[in-house]
């Protein structure tokens, strides 16, 4: 029998809010989990990718990662991981680095037996590069099988990978794929393995509502994944639907009735009240001790005199628009990331603001050049380019990034293959 902690999605360094504590509970969040591990004598911690928020880790946030790691592999709890989008650099990986300290594995084609189980690990891969991933893994001998990988992976939400492909063209039978990237815990049974995500260990955004956790997989007989939840900094969710004539002061009332002391408030309001300052209610949860506060007004008021409306599609349109301006690539990642990602409207501003510092400082002056306006760039202003910067700049698997546009291919097999080792070291 093998059982261990699968986590991921730690983000470590990210300071939420622009608040200093925020950024100390993500390192607490991963913290737990490892003291978990130990006390429950798990045969390995597994992590699923991004590890770090960025691939740029401020000082603190490498010493706090190295303390957690001392403590699992002197408690002889081996550390396997991979590397996800977040934290993919061009050339050498922190999980490398720490590698080579001995506190920690990086999974790749080549199995990593603990117990009866072989696992195995995928970095990021963009989308563009997938179609020529060859799934060849190095045969193992052991009872049961596990892919390690970070990506949004089908049946579950937003999914933009195929997992019965992964599953059918492996040349290694998995009986489990232990996922990161997608903060919400998650699990289904496909063709006969599962397929689990474990969900961050701390609230990356305003949208992540449930309980934060890991998950313990063992492997026996069968495959059993259970969850297990871990103490977080509270989060007050206030969702006010205002009636006819009520305003701040009904929304303040509201948010009183909850213990704000330390917590992250997120206030939704709706309905057909007054309009309200978000600023006047973000004071109140102020005094009353919230560590932060934030509001959002989901009303929107509608004004239809002498507005043309048009029921043609807006994003083709504005694809167009964007299209005829030549932007460079760098503007159209940011055009990408505000008008069109999946990125929480509060952390917009912190999203951008690491691309084009990821650009300026890795000196990619092709990024900011204009492109081109001809017919070459028709049909999605990004290109392919999208897919090299939509996840924080990572353009392949083994953490580098082309120079320039994201049409180089490097890592090719003399058959057209992208293998493992390609994208994986």
């Amino acid at each position: 029998m093998t059982r261990v902690i699968h986590t991921g999605d730690t983000h470590l360094g990210y300071r939420q809010y622009h608040r200093p504590e925020r950024r100390a509970d993500f390192l607490d969040a991963f913290r737990q989990v490892a003291n978990d591990a130990i006390d429950d004598d798990v045969d390995a911690l597994v992590h699923a990718g991004d590890l770090f928020h960025d691939r740029r880790p401020d000082l603190p946030d490498i010493l706090g990662t190295l303390s957690v790691l001392r403590d699992l592999a002197a408690a002889d709890v081996p550390f396997l991981a991979i590397v996800g989008n977040h934290e993919t650099k061009r050339d050498a990986q922190w999980l490398d680095l720490f590698e080579s300290l001995g506190l920690a594995t990086r999974l790749g084609a080549d199995p990593v037996t603990v117990g009866n189980t072989a696992f195995y690990g995928l970095d990021f891969v963009a989308r563009s590069q997938r179609e020529d991933l060859a799934y060849d893994f190095e045969p193992h001998d052991a009872d049961h099988a596990a892919l390690v990988a970070h990506g949004l992976f089908e049946p579950f939400d937003y999914a933009d990978w195929d997992t019965e492909t992964v599953l059918s063209e492996s040349n290694v039978d998995f009986d489990a794929l232990l996922l990161g990237d997608n903060h919400k815990p998650q699990k289904a049974e496909l063709e006969g393995t599962w397929v689990t995500y474990c969900g961050s260990t701390e609230r990356a955004s305003a949208d992540e509502r449930e309980d934060r956790g890991y998950n313990i997989v063992t492997f026996d007989d069968e495959v059993s994944i259970r969850r297990r939840g871990i103490p977080t900094r509270d989060f007050v969710f206030v969702d006010v639907e205002l009636g006819e004539g009520e305003g701040v002061e009904r929304v303040c009332e509201r948010v009183g009735q909850h213990d704000l002391e330390d917590a992250v408030v997120v206030v939704n309001v709706e309905g057909d009240g007054d309009p309200v300052t978000p600023a006047q209610i973000e004071e109140y949860a102020d005094e009353e001790g919230a560590l932060v506060a934030r509001v959002t007004d989901h009303r929107e008021v509608a004004d239809t005199a002498d507005v043309d409306v048009s029921f043609a599609d807006p994003d083709d349109a504005v694809r167009e628009r964007i299209r005829d301006l030549g932007l460079s690539r760098a503007a159209r990642d940011i055009d990408e990331t505000v008008r069109a990602s999946k990125v929480a409207d509060s952390n917009v501003t912190e999203e951008v603001e690491r691309r084009v510092r990821d650009l300026v400082e890795d000196d990619e002056a092709s990024a900011f050049q204009p492109a081109e306006t001809d017919e070459s760039q028709a049909g999605d202003p990004a290109g392919a380019d999208e897919e090299a910067t939509a996840d924080g700049g990572a353009a392949t698997a083994d953490g580098s990034e082309p120079d320039g546009a994201s049409g180089g291919n490097d890592g090719e097999s003399t058959d057209g293959q992208l293998t493992m080792e390609d994208y994986e070291r």
